[in-house]
């Protein structure tokens, strides 16, 4: 690649570098070791003294350098190497392979070789050289994507390498990689870092030593750029457990962006999918490309600037200039192209921004091409005004685009074209007039109904709220008056010359005019042109209306919650103090709580709402809710409020950076965070006077969330020296709460309403009054300088840290709640909970489109019941934490336990569950071991249809034939009978006292498979003969009593103890069992009919308590947490094509700490 031209010192560089070429002007040097099948130690050496001398990157082996002969600084080239002489040279080029470094090479020696023998002066030379390496820099960077997108072959090879290191399924689609470093301590480890659609992964060898890392972006808690001890500039990925630094010396604000955007949209998709909705272009993750996440960072930060719906789509980006007529000349900027906009912004921030709704739009026409105006194209709008965009790059696909698509537009919206076509729209006209012009004329079509239809549906509000209520008798009522004509003319003036549409120019006159405070004549109107809400309402005709048609009647939450809140909402306004006015707000909130069922309704929606209606008619109220909950604070209005949570994050940083004594005062911003949640929630309506909180509201509409911010941090800096001062978090919320209820608005018409919502109304002592436009204009002053691009870089960090947050709490509730109910160790729950939700969330990588996965995670679910897993990872967890060993019979077993638990059979199960099963196989008694073992051999845990038990055992393992009088070595005998029935009996007591429910019999095909199951448990236990000569034992017994109590109930006779003992007499000789397993003779072979052949839980458990053997092996105290270290290292190899590859030297997997 080419380099920036730099000097070199070649008396220091001797030593490291070979001189391969040289030419008149320029020299190709090979670093000492690369290429040298003989200097494989220097080859190490060297490679060690670059990656932890040169910590950005490793040094490339290949170089060229710049020379000019005949100059003060040449030195002669001889047999290879560098004479004595000067020792000043340019580097301009540096390759990591040969075929790269003669590339440039013979484009030099092509293209300026001949050309430089021309120049006498030998430093015009060097200016040359350096001029035109520079440029070919500037357009390598400018196609730089391009030119990635055209290297398929460089990709290829390093998909390869990744698959091979890192062994995930084919579904794990890498995205990009790099080489970087990867500092462990002080020391910087050279490697190529890998992003793909779930994980970041790090692979190094370094003098025989492989390094390699795994790290799920789900796992990310925060991702931040920032310094060490020895860079300046480095990526930093926390986990719960670790920090990594990565350093690179190229590319790192690329691979930044693509880390977060890989960061948001996994932990959205997988933690968020509440109300995350992906891009069309993102919906399958292994279709994602590095392309697509950098459209998408485009497209967010798109709609964030100019406010837009979250569907609009970015078609094209382009740089040109735009007329301004008030400032005469063109105003040098952007144009952004989407779905249904043409947008633009000027390149210094706040001169100019546009924003041309494509229904706005009558022409698109290209002019003249001329040197002063170059590219040139017109857009016409309906107000009789043009915009003429100069300097427009493939200007003919770009019109040929935007007419096509505002060709769709007006064939998606016929009803508006026509109702507006032939209409003289005066350029001169009242902002009123032209605004609602529009909606009157549709407003006529859809009122020219019959009677009998207007009175069957609900009347809704003509007029805002506070014309029909307005007051009078008010003091200095007409110096409030009069202030009010002054701004309305103002307002008009700037109409005249900058226009009065919602493709009016926004520039820094128009933000001073809207800190000043917005009439109140005009409110409501340029509240619906600065939201672009008036483009909604004139695309829907009819739509609120039919809206509240279907909504109104019906029951729900939603609708209970609304009736709960409609009185609570500015109940102080006399337009809410009677049915007018809580009727319209009704009927807003619940039309909008049918059109969105994903946020309903939520508490603070209707104090924003009963604003709305007092300054904006009905219909115009519902469209600007619409835009504050869905484009203007997206996932605000929520079960778990995530959007506020974020922008509170975000304000914690601000304080930090712009208030810092603040900051180091109050250590615990938390505080500040809890009583900033009403702030951005309501945008300061219920914490300030009404007449002082709509001029924020003011400002929020004009310029977004930064309104609010830089407003939040103007009251904390006015309060700044008191809060230092504050002896505890109740002085500095009193503080606050007595400066917020003393904003006033001197200025305003409106009467001075008491604000029922601050924490203290009356004050014990008398506090400073506090103009809200001084305090508006000191946020401008003070804090206004933060863009909307760095705005959203600290959503997407913080977003990372409220996510993982949720997720913290999630777990603690279910642990508290898990906690009481289980002997395990709370660390070892802790471990468990993770394991859990890992599994969960491995299976989510690569089964994306499962209809199941998505029920998995619900985050508005309780709790416990948030993460669930199926049978499959059940299967996974059990081999990996079962104390429970039973080689191939492992699956089955796990197979019947996941049926025993899942309860209401859906097909999932809960932590709590998967708990508690393991807490009674580590810490049960052998009783209830026992008991669980039971239950997973009898229905529903054994079905008809398990695979395993469709028959009796092929080879006949279990005598019923065995007598049961058992020899010892030294002639005493132990008369079984009589022990098992004084045990029968105790059991019977011991039942009737608990009055437990009594299980069902254990039939003989089912008594087979318990039988099995004990049988392979035992296999590779220290005491694994013992215990096969006692199952068989018991074994032998059980099959006896089953066959005994099958002719009992054939026979009609309920006393079978007395023919068990008789048939025990009836033994000639003892048998002494010395084998694990007896085959006996076929005649004796257990039969395949079952008949009434059934066995009781009490039978099998007093059976086994006779043998010791058997109780020692479930008595025996028994370790979870080598099973859950063990598990952390093992868990992702289930995955990863059933392989499990260990590398050389490090490995570190998710979850090991």
């Amino acid at each position: 690649m080419w380099l920036k031209p730099e000097e070199v010192l070649l008396k220091s560089a001797l030593k490291l570098w070979v001189t391969q070429k040289s030419s008149g002007y320029f020299v190709l040097q090979r670093r000492r070791g690369h290429g040298d099948a003989g200097g494989r130690f220097t080859g190490r050496l060297v490679g060690a003294l670059d990656a932890v001398l040169d910590s950005n990157a490793r040094v490339a082996p290949f170089r060229i350098l710049l020379q000019v002969p005949g100059s003060p600084i040449y030195s002669a080239i001889a047999c290879g190497e560098l004479l004595n002489g000067s020792e000043v040279y340019w580097a301009i080029a540096i390759g990591a392979t040969i075929e790269e470094i003669n590339d440039h090479w013979e484009w030099l020696d092509q293209n300026l070789l001949h050309t430089l023998s021309v120049f006498d002066n030998k430093e015009d030379i060097v200016s040359f050289v350096k001029g035109k390496i520079k440029a070919l820099i500037a357009e390598e960077t400018s196609s730089k994507l391009a030119e990635q997108e055209e290297d398929p072959e460089k990709f290829r090879e390093a998909l390869v390498k990744f698959e091979t290191r890192f062994n995930f399924p084919e579904a794990e689609k890498l995205i990009t990689y790099y080489s970087c470093c990867c500092w462990k301590g002080k020391v910087p480890r050279q490697g190529w870092l890998y992003l793909s659609i779930n994980h970041l992964c790090f692979y190094s060898f370094f003098l025989g030593k492989e390094l390699k890392l795994i790290i799920p972006w789900v796992d990310v808690q925060k991702l931040e750029r920032t310094p060490n001890i020895f860079m300046t500039d480095i990526i930093r990925i926390t986990t719960q457990s670790k920090e990594r630094d990565f350093s690179m010396f190229l590319n790192i604000d690329e691979a930044f962006r693509i880390m977060e955007q890989l960061a948001d949209v996994t932990l959205r998709r997988l933690l968020d999918n509440e109300i995350f909705e992906l891009d069309p272009g993102l919906q399958d993750p292994t279709q994602i490309t590095k392309r697509d996440l950098e459209s998408r960072a485009q497209n967010e930060y798109f709609r964030a600037f100019f406010r837009l719906p979250k569907k609009e789509k970015l078609h094209e980006v382009m740089d040109c200039s735009l007329w301004t007529p008030f400032s005469r000349c063109h105003t040098a900027g952007r144009m952004y192209a989407s779905d249904s906009y043409i947008c633009f912004a000027s390149k210094d921030d706040g001169c100019c921004n546009v924003l041309i709704p494509l229904v706005e739009v009558v022409t698109i026409e290209k002019m003249e091409d001329t040197s002063l105006l170059p590219n040139p194209i017109i857009i016409s709008i309906k107000s009789k005004t043009a915009f003429q965009f100069i300097e427009l790059k493939d200007r003919d696909t770009l019109v040929e685009n935007l007419l096509l698509r505002l060709k769709q537009v007006k064939a998606s919206k016929p009803a508006i074209y026509n109702s507006l076509k032939g209409k003289d729209m005066s350029p001169h006209s009242t902002c009123a007039d032209y605004e609602f012009g529009n909606l009157g004329i549709i407003a006529s079509q859809s009122n020219d109904k019959s009677e009998n239809d207007k009175n069957s549906r609900h009347l809704l509000n003509a007029e805002a709220l506070s014309s029909t209520f307005h007051h009078s008798g008010m003091d200095g009522l007409d110096f409030r008056m009069s202030r009010e004509q002054i701004k309305e003319s103002l307002w008009n003036d700037h109409f005249a010359e900058y226009g009065r549409t919602v493709c009016m120019f926004r520039t820094e006159k128009i933000r001073k005019l809207v800190a000043m405070g917005i009439p109140e004549s005009l409110r409501g109107k340029l509240w619906l042109l600065f939201s672009d809400a008036v483009t909604d309402l004139y695309s829907h005709p009819g739509y609120y209306e039919n809206l509240v048609e279907v909504s109104m009647g019906m029951c729900c939450i939603a609708t209970e919650e609304i009736e709960r809140d409609l009185h609570r909402s500015l109940p102080e306004h006399p337009a809410f103090q009677n049915e007018t006015g809580i009727a319209a707000l009704r009927r807003v909130l619940t039309a909008y709580a049918h059109r969105n069922p994903k946020i309903g309704y939520c508490q603070s929606m209707n104090i924003l709402t009963s604003v709305l209606l007092l300054y904006a008619k009905e219909e115009e109220a519902f469209w600007l809710l619409v835009a504050v909950c869905e484009r203007m604070l997206p996932d605000y209005f929520n079960q778990r409020v995530i959007g506020a949570q974020v922008d509170q994050s975000v304000f914690e940083e601000l304080i930090k950076e712009r208030l810092p004594e603040l900051a180091e005062h109050m250590k615990d911003l938390s505080t500040l965070a809890s009583v900033s949640l009403s702030w951005f929630l309501t945008l300061f309506l219920s914490i300030m006077p009404l007449e002082s909180a709509v001029n924020v509201v003011d400002c929020f509409f004009f310029d977004g969330i930064k309104a609010i911010f830089q407003f939040g941090l103007a009251i904390l800096e006015a309060n700044a020296v008191e809060l230092c001062n504050s002896k505890d978090d109740g002085h500095a919320l009193m503080i606050l709460s007595r400066f917020l209820d003393h904003v006033k608005n001197e200025e305003s018409p409106l009467p001075l309403i008491g604000n029922q919502h601050a924490f203290f109304s009356d004050d014990l002592e008398p506090c400073p009054v506090t103009e809200i436009a001084d305090l508006i204009r000191d946020s401008y002053e003070k804090f206004g300088d933060h863009s909307v691009e760095q705005i959203e870089h600290m959503r997407y960090k913080h977003r990372i840290r409220v996510l993982q947050s949720h997720e913290e709490t999630t777990k603690q509730n279910v642990l508290r709640v898990v906690i009481p109910d289980v002997s395990i160790a709370p660390e070892d729950l802790e471990e468990l909970y993770d394991l859990f939700k890992r599994e969960h969330l491995i299976s989510c990588y690569w089964e994306w489109n499962s209809a199941v996965v998505i029920q998995r995670h619900d985050p508005s679910r309780p709790y416990a019941e948030q993460y669930r897993i199926d049978s499959q990872q059940f299967t996974n967890l059990f081999k990996l934490v079962s104390p429970w060993t039973c080689g191939e019979h492992t699956e089955v077993l796990a197979r019947r336990a996941f049926r025993l638990l899942d309860e209401n059979m859906d097909n999932l199960i809960e932590f709590k569950a998967f708990a508690s099963y393991l807490d009674t196989m580590y810490n049960g008694e052998m009783n209830e071991k026992i008991k669980l073992l039971y239950k997973q051999h009898i229905p529903p845990a054994l079905t008809e249809n398990d695979k395993d038990s469709q028959s009796p055992l092929k080879t006949p393992l279990l005598s019923t034939s065995r007598p049961l009088v058992i020899g010892k070595s030294k002639g005493d005998t132990i008369d079984y009978q009589k022990q098992l029935k004084q045990m029968l009996k105790d059991l019977t007591k011991e039942k009737e006292a608990k009055a437990e429910k009594e299980l069902p019999k254990m039939s003989q095909r089912e008594f087979i498979q318990f039988c099995k199951t004990l049988y392979s448990m035992f296999h590779e236990d220290p005491e694994e003969n013992e215990l096969y000569q006692a199952i068989a034992t018991v074994t032998t017994l059980l099959l006896q009593i089953g066959e005994v109590s099958q002719r009992s109930n054939s026979s009609g006779s309920d006393e079978f103890m007395e023919d068990l003992q008789t048939e025990a007499s009836t033994s000639d000789q003892d048998v002494v069992l010395t084998d694990t397993m007896m085959t006996p003779k076929t005649e004796q072979s257990l039969p395949i009919s079952e008949g009434n052949w059934i066995l009781s839980f009490e039978h099998i458990l007093a059976s086994l308590l006779t043998e010791q053997a058997l109780v020692n092996f479930f008595e025996k105290s028994l370790e979870l947490k080598p099973k859950l270290e063990n598990a952390k290292v093992t868990q992702y190899s289930f995955k990863m094509n059933g392989v499990s590859y260990q590398a050389r030297g490090e490995t570190e997997h998710p979850g090991v700490r």
